[in-house]
């Protein structure tokens, strides 16, 4: 009978494969994030001083891992803003935190029209039994707000819930919602040039700009 124990090691000149993970640790891994998001994500990047709410739809999966928001490499947001404001203190992508208050200086906030969501992978269409948030609440933080912007069109599909809120809290007619370009990488059809000329109006109409 063969004896059964320890695998021999391999040779320590021939390369050792790397270890893919497995089905369930990508999904534990996702699944941490998704918890995680419940207290970063839930709380939206605002001040009382901001003027223009950036809403997107729910944060992608490289996003979630990371805890930032647009954290993709590829996504055009944060590009777009420093192209907007290049005299703004713009910190490295490692200082997330210094990056976030230089936007609220700016006049903008950040937050998603979903709460909670079920999706596999990062893209709006596999969005399924959205949770949305808790807008009326939010607008009370906001007494300088005038405009929402609303990154893509997944997020705009709520134009209409964001209206009444707005209702809610005794701002209609004070604050104009926009349906912006996608910032996403998924959104290919825009040029970068294109996306920044469709925000930088916007940013312009309610006073952020000159």
């Amino acid at each position: 009978m063969a004896h059964v124990g320890a695998p021999p090691m391999p040779p320590t000149n021939l390369p050792v494969p790397a270890v893919q993970p497995t089905a369930p640790v990508i999904a534990a891994t996702l699944a941490a994030a998704g918890a995680a998001y419940q207290s970063l994500f839930r709380n939206p990047l605002v001040s009382p001083d901001i003027r223009v709410l950036v809403l997107g739809s729910f944060p992608g999966v490289r996003s979630l891992q990371s805890q930032q928001y647009y954290a993709h490499p590829q996504n055009h947001f944060w590009r777009i803003m420093q192209a907007l404001w290049p005299d703004a203190p713009w910190p490295t992508d490692r200082d997330y935190a210094a990056r976030c208050a230089a936007l609220l200086r700016c006049g903008v906030g950040v937050w998603d029209v979903y709460a909670a969501c079920e999706r596999e992978g990062s893209l709006d269409s596999a969005i399924r039994a959205a949770e949305l948030n808790d807008f009326p609440a939010l607008l009370v933080q906001c007494p300088q707000l005038s405009g929402i912007a609303h990154n893509g069109g997944e997020s705009f599909r709520h134009a209409k819930a964001l209206d009444k809120a707005l209702a809610q809290a005794g701002l209609q007619g004070r604050v104009q919602l926009h349906r912006l370009p996608s910032t996403s990488p998924a959104n290919a059809s825009w040029t970068f040039e294109h996306k920044l000329s469709a925000w930088q109006a916007v940013m312009q109409q309610h006073g952020l700009l000159a």
